[in-house]
C-alpha cells in the first residue's frame, strides 16, 4: 500500500527478507527508497517529526534481520552516480552510496588503478564500505578513502568527513562505533592510483603462483580474488545455496602474543595460521578456530548451518529463522570460547532486535 506524506513515496508492511542476501526477517513497518541526498533529509524528518526509528538499508549484505521486522522507517539508499576526476598522479573515484561495490571495483581496475582490487566479488553497495571498513586479502577501504559525504542527522545537514575524520580501525569505524546511527553515507570518494597490485594474502599468493604470474597486474589479482572468493562461496550466487549467508558472520580475532603462542604451542604438530599485526598482537583466522572446535564445513543443524566451501559462512538452508541463526551462531561462539579462550565478534549488523539476549552474547567481545 503505498502512502504519499509530503514529497515522500512510502510504503506499509514491506517484507525486508528478500531484500537481505540471508534470505531472513520479517517486515518494515515503513518504507521508502532515496535516490537523492534530499530524500534522506526528508527521510530522517518524517522519522524525526513523528518519534519513529529508522534504519538505513544498503545491499542488505552485511545484516540479520529479526523475525518480528523493523518496528520503524526502512530508508533503502538508492543514490546512483560515479564522477572520476584527476588529481596530480592519483585519480579520485567518486561514487554514489547506491551503487554496486564490485562494479566500483571492476571500473577502477580497467582503469589499472591499485588500491581496492582485492575488494572484488564483495556484495553490497558503496554506501556499506566505510561503515565497516570492508577489508579483506590484505586490504580495507579506509586506507583509500579521500571524503566521505553524509547526512549528519544531529546536525541535520550533509557534511564531508575527511578519513581522519571516520575513525578507520580493523573492521571498525566511527559510523558503527561512537557515533552510529547519527550518518546516513550519500557518496564516498577514492583516492586510487596507478601501480602494482597488493600480493601479501597467502590465498592471493598461491593462486597467482599457481598460474604461473610472477608480475601480475592488478586485473590479474582482481580475477583471482573473484576465483578465490567464488571457490569458497564468497560471492553471491542465486543458483548456490552456499552464498544464501552474509559472507563472513565472524570477524578475524586480534589477540596478545601471548594468547596465541599458548594456543601454538598446543597445536605445534599442524601448525596455527596467524599474521602478526604492527603492534605485534596476532590475527589468528576464525576459520581455523572454528573448525579447531568441532564445526566442519558443511555442518548443519536444522535450517542453519555452515558453507560446505567455508567455515566462516553461516547459511540459510531454507526456512531459517532469524532466531535459528543467532542460536546456532551462538553455539559456535560458545565452543571457540571454551577450547581456545577467544571471544569472536560477529560482522553483521543485527537490525529489529530489542535487549536480546543472543545478540548481545554474539555481540559482547569479553565475559
Amino acid at each position: 500500500m503505498a502512502l504519499t506524506d509530503s514529497r515522500l513515496q512510502l510504503s506499509a508492511n514491506v517484507p525486508l527478507a528478500p531484500l537481505s542476501t540471508l534470505g531472513i526477517g520479517g517486515p518494515a513497518r515503513w518504507f521508502v527508497r532515496a535516490t537523492s541526498a534530499e530524500a534522506v533529509a526528508e527521510a530522517h524528518a518524517w522519522s524525526a517529526d513523528r518519534d519513529v526509528a529508522l534504519f538505513v538499508l544498503g545491499g542488505g549484505s552485511n545484516l540479520v534481520l529479526a523475525d518480528e521486522g523493523f518496528d520503524g522507517l526502512v530508508l533503502q539508499i538508492g543514490l546512483s552516480g560515479i564522477h572520476v576526476s584527476t588529481a596530480g598522479a592519483e585519480t579520485v573515484i567518486t561514487a554514489a552510496a547506491g551503487e554496486s561495490w564490485d562494479a566500483v571495483v571492476g571500473d577502477a581496475v580497467a582503469r589499472g588503478l591499485a588500491g581496492i582490487e582485492c575488494l572484488s566479488g564483495i556484495p553490497g553497495t558503496v554506501g556499506g564500505t566505510p561503515i565497516q571498513n570492508v577489508g579483506a586479502y590484505g586490504q580495507e577501504v579506509g586506507h583509500v578513502i579521500d571524503a566521505v559525504d553524509v547526512f549528519d542527522r544531529r546536525e541535520q545537514r550533509m557534511t564531508r568527513l575527511t578519513t581522519a575524520e571516520c575513525g578507520f580501525t580493523y573492521r571498525m569505524s566511527r559510523f558503527k562505533r561512537d557515533d552510529a546511527g547519527r550518518f546516513v553515507v550519500c557518496e564516498v570518494s577514492l583516492r586510487l592510483r596507478p601501480g602494482a597490485p597488493t600480493v601479501t594474502y597467502p590465498d592471493v599468493v598461491d593462486h597467482l603462483a599457481r598460474a604461473g604470474m610472477t608480475v601480475p597486474t592488478v586485473a590479474d589479482v582482481r580475477a583471482a580474488v573473484l576465483a578465490i572468493r567464488r571457490r569458497k562461496g564468497m560471492v553471491i550466487d542465486p543458483a548456490d545455496p552456499d552464498t544464501r549467508s552474509v559472507g563472513s558472520f565472524f570477524m578475524n580475532p586480534i589477540v596478545p602474543r601471548a594468547t596465541y603462542e599458548r594456543i601454538a604451542a598446543a597445536h605445534a604438530d599442524g601448525g596455527v595460521p596467524s599474521f602478526v599485526m604492527q603492534n605485534d598482537e596476532v590475527k589468528i583466522p576464525a576459520a581455523w578456530l572454528i573448525e579447531h572446535s568441532g564445526f566442519a564445513r558443511g555442518h548443519v543443524e536444522g535450517r542453519v548451518g555452515l558453507s560446505t566451501k567455508h567455515p566462516l559462512a553461516v547459511i540459510n538452508c531454507g526456512g531459517a529463522t532469524a532466531r535459528d541463526v543467532l542460536v546456532f551462531a551462538g553455539r559456535i561462539k560458545h565452543q571457540v570460547i571454551d577450547r581456545f579462550g577467544v571471544w569472536l565478534r560477529p560482522e553483521p549488523v543485527f537490525v529489529g532486535f530489542h535487549d536480546d539476549p543472543g545478540v548481545e552474547f554474539l555481540v559482547n567481545i569479553a565475559s
